[in-house]
């Protein structure tokens, strides 16, 4: 290669964030180029031959793809036989490495591996050199001047606790998952009795709980310590960072360019927003009834399709929270921001969700389906997203480590108080943007049967239960424009949604709101003045009822109970002596 050619790299990696660390630390170097990236075997082989692609960097891991990292090597090895391949994984199986090695692949390292050291492997490749290491597998960087290095074995007794603790935790996890599924199938069961409703939910949690216990404890990690021969004549590295680090030390592939750490005011956090995501998303394999009063327009759709929706989401605002993280943003900014950023939330999911070329046959004429519901957006943003509360405070705390304020009490961002309200606003976040995704659809699309049949919950399917869904919806928008919204203002708090373990939930939190209750005008601000009238008379009127109510009392028991008392008396003494006298006369 031409040294004043830059040099064309193809990430290969379903994690998107990892890719965006990864190629903004690579091009810090000049003749460094990443030309294209993809998440998946099918995206990556198409970007090959267009883009005149130098060095593929491959994860070995494809979650949601039947194609494993090294059938995709294989591939590209048949297809282009010269272009050189480096593996960039973290904890690879043998089996899959030795795979790759002998379909032809030049070059592996761990994700942990410095920048400055990954742009040197990557240099041996194009000069058609090879480089191996690993901590099962592996060869130091000092045969980088040599041609292909030979695997280096572990101990026979190392390598039988480390497979037979793999087999163990593949055993287990088998039997929990296929528990899983058996008491997941069951609890769709429709009309099943409420009583075995909860037991089936508490089994479900406590299966995924012991799935969490089975995959950690179990996890095959750094066997043989935190060391590894390195480029200077054996001297120990440091250890490496796991898969789900968003940030590294200052020698990782994760470490944001100097120019960019210098803009902002704070630090970037690290351990809450792993921590806060990863809680989240075990939530959301929980129950998604809607435990609430209010509805909500995901209530239509099935819990499975709820679940992908939200899962969406959340993976989503990862991806924001990566592009924000390596821009050039300033925390001041971001209130200005965040009308933009939830409107492209917004439409990105939309367009995932139902398919970006996805069309529907109406009135025998074909619709561009997902532009039409995107043309809804000045609805969405004004009833749904421009009402999604404190984003900007929990974007703060995720980039910058700013301290949260809770009941007029600062929190340090890494206290459970503040871990606690930020998954709250997060689980909030992702629930009312999962409602203005289905918001254009129930007004634009509702009563089509190939949107019930791939999205509704069977008991929503009628004519006659969609209207009553979507009036109960109308009446709910109203409700809270005119009335719930105002009285929050005024009483200085918010309601938000939450997961919780048993469904869809609702919590109140202070929060002042001095500046909107200046601006309201109309209904809402004649019901602030209602509420204040009320708050203003109750007291008085109260004291007044009580005052009424004992001179009543008083009247009824002294004087009309005395009175009455003395005439039955009278009465009684009466007939008393006529009874006697009779009886005399008698005599």
């Amino acid at each position: 290669m031409m040294s004043d050619r830059p040099i064309n790299l193809l990430l290969i990696d379903p994690d998107s964030i990892y890719r965006t660390g990864l190629r903004v630390v690579l091009e810090q170097d000049p003749q460094v180029r990443v030309a294209a990236e993809a998440a998946d075997s099918q995206a990556g082989l198409q970007n090959i031959s267009a883009l005149g692609i130098d060095v593929a960097i491959v994860e070995l891991r494809f979650p949601y793809s039947s194609v494993m990292g090294w059938q995709l090597c294989q591939q590209i090895k048949t297809q282009y036989p010269n272009l050189p391949i480096l593996i960039l994984t973290c904890h690879p199986e043998p089996s899959q490495l030795a795979a790759a090695r002998q379909a032809g692949v030049e070059g592996f390292c761990h994700k942990g591996i410095a920048a400055i050291e990954l742009i040197g492997v990557i240099r041996e490749l194009v000069a058609g050199r090879s480089y191996w290491e690993s901590k099962i597998v592996g060869v130091g960087l000092s045969d980088l001047s040599g041609s292909r290095s030979t695997i280096q074995t572990n101990p026979p007794f190392q390598w039988f606790l480390i497979g037979t603790r793999n087999r163990l935790r593949q055993s287990g996890l088998q039997q929990i998952d296929g528990n899983l599924a058996q008491v997941t199938t069951r609890l769709q069961e429709p009309g099943l009795p409420t009583l075995d409703r909860a037991m089936l939910a508490g089994q479900r949690r406590e299966l995924l709980a012991a799935r969490w216990v089975v995959s950690r404890l179990l996890a095959v990690g750094n066997e043989e310590g935190q060391g590894r021969q390195g480029r200077q004549g054996g001297q120990g590295r440091q250890g490496r960072q796991t898969e789900n680090s968003l940030l590294a030390p200052r020698s990782s592939l994760f470490t944001p360019p100097d120019s960019l750490v210098r803009t902002h005011s704070r630090a970037p956090l690290q351990t809450p927003p792993v921590t806060i995501f990863t809680s989240t998303r075990e939530r959301l394999e929980f129950s998604l009834e809607n435990l609430t009063s209010i509805p909500l327009e995901i209530d239509i759709f099935r819990e499975d399709k709820k679940r992908e929706l939200l899962q969406l989401i959340l993976k989503k605002i990862e991806d924001i929270l990566a592009d924000l993280r390596f821009s050039q943003v300033q925390s001041d900014r971001l209130p200005v921001m965040q009308a933009a950023i939830l409107r492209d939330l917004w439409q990105e999911t939309t367009i995932d969700f139902f398919g970006r070329y996805s069309t529907l046959l109406v009135g025998g004429i074909t619709v561009d389906f997902v532009n039409s519901l995107l043309q809804a957006e000045i609805i969405v943003q004004t009833a749904i997203l421009d009402k999604i509360p404190l984003v900007g405070d929990l974007f703060s705390y995720l980039l910058f480590a700013t301290p949260l304020v809770i009941d007029n009490t600062s929190f340090a961002p890494e206290s459970l108080e503040a871990k606690e309200r930020a998954e709250i606003i997060l689980q909030n976040l992702i629930i009312q943007v999962a409602n203005a995704v289905v918001q254009p659809l129930l007004n634009q699309f509702a009563e089509l049967e190939v949107i019930k049949q791939n999205y509704y919950d069977r008991r929503l399917i009628s004519t006659r239960e969609i209207e009553r869904f979507r009036n109960n919806l109308s009446w709910k928008y109203r409700a809270r424009t005119y009335f719930e919204e105002p009285r929050q203002i005024f009483e200085s708090r918010y309601e938000l949604l939450l997961l919780a373990p048993r469904g869809i939930a609702k919590v109140s939190i202070y929060a002042p709101r001095d500046r909107e209750l200046t601006k309201l005008s109309g209904i809402p601000l004649i019901v602030t003045l209602a509420l204040e009238l009320r708050d203003a008379i109750a007291p008085r009127l109260q004291a007044v009822v009580s005052f009424v109510g004992k001179g009543v009392i008083f009247v009824l028991t002294q004087v009309v109970g005395k009175t009455i008392g003395l005439i039955g008396r009278g009465v009684l003494q009466g007939l008393g002596g006529s009874w006697q006298e009779s009886k005399n006369k008698r005599l």
